[in-house]
């Protein structure tokens, strides 16, 4: 279900969901692109294998899917917007080698919650900032899917967004995670961000064994580059909008409302911004009926 509030957090897809187009989905992994390389490499890939990045964008972790799988694996992809699908697809053919240099990649459109596959397709399931956009009702919908399409033994990976660790200095430490637990007062988008710290458990719900989870926290100091600059210029617009909105003092949130505002702490040359990224990675039982 779309919840109300997730047009409000701008950025939308055609399907509504905040901070999901693909300038802002590519924005965000330029400005994190390491951290997310190591995300990655936590799920435990391994070469040969078929894997679905499921809620895959605009289709920026192909290129590392395909390299973890190498040329004799194979890379599916579905999104739920057909305008994210469409340029996942284009990614695909340009960023990869063509002939025997790279695995075959098919990208889809499609809904975590009915996936388009057979049981049993996939080695492993990645699914990188999409459980943030589902209710708890919808949440073990979506696992349950991942584990419906991945094979006895094989691994499903949850990679998202904790808001409980994003900071933004000088000023307040606590301006951001206060107003997402004001936010997060009624069931939507804020609640889901600051649920992922649960992922592990979640998992394990779900029938998932094994299950191992880590946070990675993600740090940007000045002089930030200019990558991280836009981002979170961008992101923090955003937030700064929904805060106000909302009825928080003017005097706080204004400076956040344009990046170039002499007020924004990310003019300061203490300027200094952290998330929280956490991956959760649990196996396939192989009594999965």
């Amino acid at each position: 279900m779309l919840t109300d509030d997730h047009a409000a957090w701008g950025h939308t897809a055609s399907t509504g969901l905040g901070f999901s187009t693909g300038n802002i989905v590519d924005a965000h992994f330029a400005a994190c692109a390491g951290a997310y390389r190591t995300a990655l490499d936590l799920a435990g890939v391994h070469r040969g294998w078929h894997v679905l990045d499921a809620g895959c964008g605009s289709g920026t972790f192909l290129p590392l899917l395909a390299e973890r799988v190498g040329p004799q694996g194979r890379v599916s992809a579905v999104d739920l917007a057909p305008e994210n699908a469409a340029l996942a697809g284009r990614r695909a053919r340009q960023e990869l080698p063509g002939g025997s240099g790279a695995p075959p990649v098919d990208v889809r459109t499609g809904d975590v919650l009915d996936l388009p596959y057979p049981d049993g397709t996939f080695d492993a399931v990645w699914c990188a900032n999409t459980v943030q956009y589902l209710d708890d009702g919808e949440l073990p919908r979506a696992l349950a899917e991942f584990r419906r399409v991945v094979r006895p033994g094989g691994v499903v990976a949850v990679k998202d967004l904790d808001a409980a660790l994003l900071t933004l200095r000088p000023g307040d430490p606590f301006q951001l995670t206060d107003f997402f637990r004001h936010a997060a007062r009624v069931p939507g988008y804020a609640h889901q961000l600051l649920r992922t710290r649960d992922l592990h458990l979640w998992l394990r719900r779900a029938g998932l064994t094994g299950v191992r989870q880590q946070t990675l926290l993600i740090e940007h100091y000045a002089p930030l580059t200019p990558a991280a600059a836009h981002f979170y210029g961008l992101a923090t617009a955003s937030v700064a909008r929904q805060a106000l909105d909302s009825g928080l003092p003017e005097r706080t949130w204004a400076p956040l409302l344009t990046p170039d505002h002499p007020g924004h702490p990310l003019r300061s040359p203490d300027a200094y911004i952290s998330e929280g990224n956490v991956v959760a990675v649990g196996t396939v039982p192989p009594d999965r009926p």
